[in-house]
């Protein structure tokens, strides 16, 4: 098997204690969080304030890794409760925890940056962030 080493570049403050006080998507938070750039990695910062939405990829610890078949959240409310596999879901319980939210950048200070819309729960690690580019990434 390849080893990948993931590493934290910072770490994410946010309203949301536990996973039943987190939103069903990020777009829908309403709740303004805080991610903190480990000092190591400010430079890495170097321009974010010209963007007003980034792509924030963060770790979900708390998610189960061995599950491949989920019932999609919302799927028994409309009478489905047929299991699908994970890659065709948004389901945190994945064999990578990866999360992806796109969201409002509404202030940088220092290594820190405010923003709305991220369900992540407190304390969750950050492994990346990327601009958000409505013409490559959102498609028609």
């Amino acid at each position: 098997m390849i080893e990948m080493i993931l590493k934290p570049v910072g770490i994410i403050h946010s309203p949301f204690k536990e996973k039943k006080d987190s939103p069903h998507q990020g777009r829908y938070a309403t709740e303004v969080s805080e991610i903190e750039i480990f000092k190591e990695y400010k430079l890495a910062m170097d321009g974010i304030e010209k963007y007003t939405n980034l792509i924030v990829l963060y770790w979900l610890d708390k998610s189960e890794r061995d599950l491949l078949k989920v019932i999609p959240k919302g799927s028994t409310e409309k009478g489905n409760d047929v299991k699908k596999g994970v890659f065709a879901t948004r389901a945190p319980s994945r064999p990578n925890p990866i999360a992806f939210n796109v969201v409002d950048l509404l202030d940088v200070n220092q290594n820190k940056l405010k923003v709305k819309g991220l369900e992540a729960l407190d304390g969750s690690f950050l492994v990346d962030i990327k601009p958000y580019w409505k013409d490559i990434d959102c498609v028609d």
